[in-house]
């Protein structure tokens, strides 16, 4: 496959000369210095690249660093991952251990911060003081940052990156574009569509509804409560505002609502819409499975399956309607739902941070600041000019429809791309004032990138974006929003964080249990009863000390 890109090499071999002898000052002055190889650890799913990737090397040249990346390996949590690390005591130079960096902290394995981020104008810049400090530890020091959800400039809303209930687009243009608001209708749609298409155009049979049950993933079947009842994304509890002044912990496991998705799952199963494979599928096979085009719909956060819209651009699945567009279903009609988050959300629990056995602390440093700047931020994520995107009279960036394609190729990606996705990056508008920081922000390359079967679903529904689909309320996220960048941080230290451990290791066992029992009703009694035993009011009291404290002390 490489070979197909050679010509494009010699092409970016000379690029680089051109980018190296127009660069000067500050931290990327580093073409004459010998390349700092720096290692990461990275606690997701991911895709390795190869070690003489053209940009990766390209950036190398200017940085005068490059870091080899490994991944979360199948089947481990990335809570495992980093406790074999620890006990292991081989650290990789920098690691985004997800949500147990405070293992690592607790270890006493992380650099701080705090005597850096000064000399470091766009790190320091990254976050407000008051944004930083909401990094502190225990101890006072901040020793990672978060490198998600953070918008530079103006705002360019195009993408939905958060969860909802995804429906291919050719299900909708089949049933003549409804709308669809509540859990029955959904299923009703799918229904009525696998009876009158049972197989794909190339003959595959269609899977109306699949879901993601594995490891930690398992939030694809569980959380869903919380956004049919119309709150956000608070990830571990529902936050009611009834009383404005008084804001309450409320379980969203327990609620009417989480009784009546779960029998609704259980119906389907039993009526063959729900993928007989859902409960024992892994991270690996459900991606090859909806890459394959006859998953209708499934319930899951868009960064979750985003590779997945590569796979139909490479096949021609996407010019069939396969591509996947959000709805945001409510358990009844008429409840104001908030699948779309607006603006940024500050999740402290977890992040990128330097280890102790890093080689070269003040040069990793000036390398997180490079990334940030407009220069290494728009070759990570737009890539080569004339190569991977041109720029028109008016400055604005564009890709050919050529370049979409070659972007989206695996081999391409591996060889040519390197994004350096788990390092600082930002969303929103570019220094020019003109460009998005992200192409898929693009609002031009969006819609000249959408297949036609997705610009005809926009068409229907008089919107122009994946929040548009939603339909979300607009408003400015709480002040404690979101309580889990709280509980992902709880460990068995405590009364609540051991019961939130006990809670989810039933939960696990149970959830997908009950979407195929034969008897929903006994089994929820028993399901309830293992519940309570867990001791959930432990774990909700100790949410509501920190929303309380949260509120009382504005962040």
């Amino acid at each position: 496959m490489r070979k197909k890109y050679k010509s494009l090499i010699s092409f970016i071999l000379l690029m680089m000369l051109c980018v190296l002898c127009s660069c000067s000052g500050g931290e990327e002055e580093n073409a004459g210095d010998d390349v700092l190889k720096l290692s990461m650890f990275i606690g997701m799913s991911g895709s390795p690249i190869n070690d003489d990737n053209d940009i990766k090397e390209l950036i190398a040249e200017k940085t005068g660093v490059s870091v080899k990346e490994t991944w979360l390996p199948s089947g481990q949590t990335a809570a495992e991952a980093v406790s074999t690390i620890i006990a292991d005591g081989v650290y990789p130079d920098l690691i985004d251990g997800s949500d147990a960096m405070v293992q690592l902290y607790n270890a006493g394995l992380l650099i701080p911060w705090d005597d850096y981020l000064d000399d470091y104008p766009n790190l320091k810049a990254y976050y407000t003081e008051e944004e930083w400090n909401r990094f502190r530890q225990d101890d006072g020091h901040i020793y990672w940052c978060n490198v998600f959800q953070n918008t530079k400039n103006a705002p360019t809303p195009i993408a939905h990156n958060d969860e909802a209930f995804w429906i291919q687009a050719r299900v909708l243009e089949w049933a003549g574009y409804p709308r669809i608001s509540t859990l029955d209708e959904f299923f009703d749609l799918l229904e009525r569509y696998v009876a009158a298409n049972p197989l794909t155009p190339d003959g595959l049979k269609v899977i109306p509804y699949t879901c993601l049950c594995d490891d930690w993933k398992y939030f694809c079947l569980e959380n869903a409560p919380q956004f049919l009842d119309g709150y956000p994304n608070d990830g571990s509890v529902i936050v009611d505002v009834s009383d404005k002044d008084h804001p309450k912990i409320v379980d969203y496991n327990t609620t009417p609502t989480a009784r009546r998705y779960f029998k609704k799952l259980n119906e389907e199963y039993h009526k063959g819409i729900v993928d007989e494979e859902f409960a024992t599928q892994d991270y690996a096979e459900y991606i090859s499975k909806l890459s394959k085009g006859n998953v209708l719909a499934m319930c899951d956060q868009f960064w979750d399956f985003a590779e997945v819209a590569d796979a139909f651009k490479q096949t021609g699945r996407d010019e069939q309607g396969c591509n996947y567009v959000p709805l945001g279903l409510t358990i009844d009609k008429g409840i104001p739902q908030r699948w779309h988050t607006y603006g940024d959300t500050l999740n402290k629990s977890s992040g990128v941070g330097i280890t102790i056995t890093n080689p070269d602390v003040r040069k990793t440093f000036a390398f997180l600041d490079a990334c940030l700047s407009q220069e290494i931020h728009d070759l990570r994520f737009w890539g080569i000019k004339n190569v991977d995107y041109k720029v028109d009279q008016k400055g604005r960036f564009f890709r050919t429809e050529a370049m979409r394609v070659r972007w989206s190729d695996p081999s391409y990606r591996s060889s040519h791309i390197c994004t350096y996705k788990y390092l600082p990056q930002y969303g929103g508008t570019s220094d020019d004032g003109i460009n998005a920081n992200m192409p898929e922000e693009q609002l031009s390359e969006f819609q000249a990138g959408l297949a036609d079967p997705l610009k005809r679903c926009f068409e229907a529904y008089g919107v122009d974006s994946y929040p548009g689909m939603i339909g979300s309320v607009v408003e400015e996220n709480a002040i404690w929003f979101p309580m889990y960048s709280y509980s992902n941080n709880m460990t068995g230290a405590t009364e609540g964080g051991a019961a939130w451990i006990r809670m989810g290791q039933v939960k696990h066992e149970w959830l997908p249990r009950l979407v195929m029992s034969t008897d929903f009703d006994e089994e929820w009694e028993q399901y309830m009863r293992d519940y309570n035993e867990c001791d959930p009011q432990a774990f909700l009291d100790e949410m509501q000390e920190e929303l309380d404290r949260r509120v009382g002390s504005g962040k």
